[in-house]
Formats: structure tokens, C-alpha cells, sequence
């Protein structure tokens, strides 16, 4: 828009060069010639069909010299082919200068500063603008990758508080299954022994009171224990630290997308038919890959461990196999091994309680 706006005002200059001539018709024709020129030229901008129109034109004062009038104009359009020399065919004007008033030529002329001036204010702000867009998406882009790196480390902030509270719920669990655990074991045993030797009726009643009561707080801290401890269990980097131990021969890819709400007991499900089926695979297997899927479903979780090792048969009397089994089926759940010549394939639903 910038440049036809300029275009306009140098069309404006080299009219009024133009209507100083005696003649009609001629300054109409060579004005509308040079305007269509002008606009072909900038049509085909920065291929060799402008800087072809450009010359044509100005070789035109040759036999118009009205023409040279228009020349600001084509000058504007070689100088943004960044082919100011196009205009240099117009010298061929010279030996018919007379045939155009002094004023003609001297308005051009200073039409022709203009025009060098105009190019040169409109350039530099283009070339600013263009600056300011490439800084622009420069800091859009630093912006977008600063981004992108705190929700990284934020990411990585909330694994790390995540892991320190496991590990500070194992190390209560441990502490109260080590102190409280031994010395209330401690007390039924002494309540247990005092009963046993006790000889006053009054006081049976009140000693097996005291060991209802101790074997009550022994069930509580029991069970608080192991819903700590459960709890307490990184499905995810368990199964990370499991793929860690497997023969270096294989490729294991992991995908695990379940939530930190799933239980303590079908965490350790999971964990140990992993476990098995991993070393199964690289017991027996003689393939490279192994993939392992644990998906969370709205009714059930679900596990998925394949290797590409040709296998057409099993042996269900397994040790291994019956206790991946027996795990699946403590919970209510479902389980397959599906031998194939592509591979080997262990099936888990174990439904939400």
C-alpha cells in the first residue's frame, strides 16, 4: 500500500511536467503507457520480466521524448528492482532535448531527487518493519520456549514432591511398623502371659479387656501401615526401575497412564506380573522388543505386555505363569497369555473395587 500511495505522488510530479506540453493527445498516450509499464512492473516484481517492461519504457524517449517526463516513475520501480542502471537507456533523449521546455525538464529532474527520496525514506522503514517483525517472533519464540521450560520445571518440581512424600510415608509407615508395631506386639504377649497365670477371677475380666484392646490398636496401626506403605508405592518409577534390569539386547518402551488413586493391591499386581513377564521374556524370548501398556479405564485397569519372539505354545503348569494367575484372579481380574509367531502376549483387566 506504501509504495502505490508513493507511486501516486510521483505520477502527481511527472503530470505536471507533462500538461506543460502544447500537444493533447500525446501526454495522455505516454501517461497512460507509462502508468500500465508502472503497474506490469510492479506485477511482476523481482523476476526478469520487470526489469525487461523498465528498459522497454525508457528506451521509448528515444522516440518519444516525452517520455523522459515519465521517467521518475520507472525510476521508482528499477530502484526497488534494486537495478537503478535500467533507467540509463533514457541518455538517448539528449540529442532531442530541444524538442522540451526548459521547465519540462527541470521539474523532472527534481522529480527525480524526489523520487530517490521517497524510495530511500520508504525503504528504510520497510526494512525497519521488517526488523521489528523478525524481533517480534524472535521474542514470541524465546517467550514460547521460556514457556515451555517452566512448565518443565514445574513438572519436575511437582515428581519431586511427589516422590519426597512417598518416600516420607514409607519412612512413617517403617517407623510405626518398627517401634509402635514391636512394642504393642510386646504388650499382648505380656497381656497374653498374664492371663495365662493369673489365679484372681477379679482380674481376668480387666486383662482381657487390656488384650481386646491391644489387639484392636494392633489391627489399626497394622492396617494404617499398610495403607501407608501401598500408598506410598510409584507404580510408574517401580516399572522404570524394573525395565532398568532387563537384558540390555531388548528395547522396552513403556506407557503408563493411570492415576495415584489406584490401589495399594493392584499396584502390587501389576508390579509382579511386570516383573515375571519381563523376566520371562528375556528367559525365553528371542525377540528385541518388549512393550509394556497400563491403561486406567472408568471401570477397570488395564495391562498389556507384548515381545516380538516367536512363541506357538505354553506350558500353563509354569510356576511363573500360575502365579501371574493367581495374582489377577486374588483381585477378581482376568487374565491371557496369547502365544503367536509375531510374539507373545500377557493380558490384564483387573476391575476397580
Amino acid at each position: 500500500m506504501n509504495r502505490l500511495i508513493d507511486k501516486l505522488a510521483i505520477l502527481l510530479m511527472c503530470m505536471m511536467s507533462l500538461i506543460m506540453s502544447d500537444s493533447f493527445a500525446e501526454p495522455v498516450m505516454i501517461a497512460l503507457v507509462s502508468v500500465s509499464f508502472s503497474a506490469a512492473a510492479q506485477l511482476f516484481t523481482g523476476k526478469i520480466y520487470a526489469s525487461v517492461i523498465i528498459g522497454a519504457c525508457t528506451l521509448l524517449c528515444g522516440a518519444f521524448p516525452l517520455f523522459f517526463c515519465m521517467l521518475p516513475l520507472m525510476l521508482y520501480d528499477a530502484l526497488w528492482e534494486k537495478k537503478a542502471w535500467l533507467i540509463l537507456p533514457a541518455v538517448i533523449v539528449i540529442p532531442r532535448s530541444g524538442e522540451m521546455k526548459i521547465m519540462q525538464i527541470a521539474m523532472t529532474m527534481a522529480a527525480i531527487a524526489v523520487t530517490v527520496i521517497i524510495f530511500l525514506r520508504v525503504s528504510g522503514l520497510e526494512q525497519t518493519v521488517t526488523k521489528l517483525t523478525l524481533l517480534r517472533d524472535e521474542i514470541a519464540g524465546k517467550n514460547r520456549q521460556l514457556g515451555e521450560q517452566n512448565l518443565r520445571l514445574a513438572q519436575a518440581q511437582d515428581n519431586e514432591i511427589h516422590l519426597a512424600t512417598l518416600k516420607e510415608r514409607n519412612r512413617i509407615a517403617r517407623e510405626i511398623h518398627d517401634n509402635v508395631g514391636h512394642m504393642l506386639t510386646r504388650s499382648l504377649l505380656q497381656s497374653g502371659a498374664l492371663l495365662v497365670i493369673n489365679k484372681d477371677e477379679e482380674l481376668r475380666e480387666p486383662l482381657e479387656s487390656l488384650k481386646s484392646t491391644l489387639d484392636s490398636a494392633m489391627t489399626s496401626i497394622r492396617e494404617s501401615v499398610h495403607d501407608l506403605h501401598d500408598d506410598s508405592i510409584d507404580l510408574k518409577k517401580v516399572i522404570e526401575d524394573s525395565i532398568r534390569t532387563v537384558d540390555s539386547r531388548f528395547t522396552v518402551s513403556l506407557d503408563c497412564d493411570v492415576s495415584e488413586s489406584m490401589a495399594g493391591n493392584v499396584k502390587l499386581c501389576m508390579i509382579g506380573v511386570i516383573k515375571e513377564g519381563l523376566s520371562n521374556a528375556v528367559k525365553h524370548s528371542a525377540g528385541n522388543k518388549i512393550s509394556i501398556i497400563v491403561r486406567e479405564h472408568p471401570a477397570f485397569y488395564q495391562l498389556m505386555l507384548e515381545d516380538n519372539g516367536s512363541c506357538t505354545e505354553i506350558k500353563e503348569s509354569g510356576i511363573g505363569l500360575k502365579n501371574m494367575r493367581d495374582r489377577v484372579e486374588a483381585l477378581h481380574g482376568r487374565i491371557s497369555f496369547t502365544p503367536s509367531r509375531e510374539g507373545f502376549k500377557i493380558f490384564v483387566s483387573v476391575p476397580k473395587s
